[in-house]
């Protein structure tokens, strides 16, 4: 079971860095989708700085699993505000949103299964 979950924590913790590093970047499809849901442009750094901490939760969980618990929960709420965010403004391209929020409870079941 440790594998499993040592690969969805290492591929969602990939994901959350790289999407951090497009928010910081200012990527003009990052951009583009966090204006179209509303998200004013001074709170996207915010964004990444969630982003950053959830992915560094999920590592450091990986050697103390209290901190993956809550780190994984965190990042299942912060995908589903994500959903919630794109389904407000009845944006149908919501999909990738949706996927990270249930790899990110995929994540969090790996982390409360016994081992």
């Amino acid at each position: 079971m440790f594998i499993a979950t040592l690969i969805v924590t290492l591929v969602l913790a990939g994901i959350l860095l790289a999407s951090a590093a497009a928010k910081l970047t200012r990527n003009a499809g990052v951009l583009a989708s966090m204006e179209k849901v509303g998200v004013p442009a001074e709170k996207i750094p915010w964004l990444a700085y969630l982003e950053i901490a959830g992915a560094v939760g999920l590592i450091a969980g990986l050697f103390w699993w209290p901190i993956g618990v809550a780190a994984a929960i965190g990042v299942v709420l912060y995908f589903a505000g994500a959903v919630g965010a794109h389904i407000r403004v009845k944006d149908k391209e919501l999909a990738p949103a949706a996927g990270l929020a249930l790899v990110a409870a995929a994540a969090l079941v790996l982390r409360i299964l016994p081992a």
